[in-house]
């Protein structure tokens, strides 16, 4: 008889460890996407700068978008871990630099200059890894989200200081195609 309550002490023991190591499993994999992120962020934010300087020469009557680029980037840099302001900040890049590439299609030397066209291949191949890691992140996020939530893991969750995280969104303005004006 003295057996009965042990087994089921260690098997509540065992079921809490297996809840409470699935929790920080989930969000060690949230803090990685994140990280990932972050990366292909802070890669965008360092050829921005290399694209402005590569269409100055060609464009130097843009000064206004420019100067829009140069200054959503430092927004950007300046947002931190805050996964909301980030997204935001973000999205005011993904703007700019757009319209930065549109104002290619009024410059044709521009758009054959050989520097000008690699930084735009390593900028769409950077948007593409952004878009990738922010699907790892998202994911891995629902994953921990739903786990805090449920039974019988909400139960471990709470007590041992595990919270749902917000997922990396863009708007959608920021997901729409701008719109491109040039002076003439």
């Amino acid at each position: 008889m003295l057996w009965i309550p042990l087994i089921l002490l260690a098997g509540l023991a065992g079921g809490v460890i297996f809840l409470f190591n699935r929790l920080v499993g989930l969000r060690q994999m949230a803090r990685n996407g994140w990280s990932d992120i972050d990366v292909q962020l802070k890669r965008r934010s360092d050829l921005i700068p290399r694209v402005v300087e590569t269409v100055k020469g060609y464009a130097a009557h843009e000064r206004t978008l420019f100067k829009d680029v140069i200054e959503s980037r430092n927004a950007a840099l300046n947002a931190g871990d805050d996964v909301n302001a980030r997204g935001a900040a973000e999205g005011a890049v993904s703007r700019c630099t757009t319209k930065l590439f549109a104002l290619a299609e009024a410059y044709p030397d521009l758009k054959s200059n050989e520097n000008f066209l690699d930084l735009q291949n390593e900028l769409s191949d950077t948007e593409d890894k952004i878009e990738m890691a922010r699907r790892f992140y998202n994911g891995a996020v629902r994953e921990l989200n739903t786990a805090v939530e449920t039974v019988p893991s909400n139960l471990i969750a709470g007590p041992f200081g595990f919270s749902q995280r917000n997922y990396f969104e863009i708007s959608d303005a920021d997901a729409a195609a701008p719109t491109i004006e040039f002076d003439t």
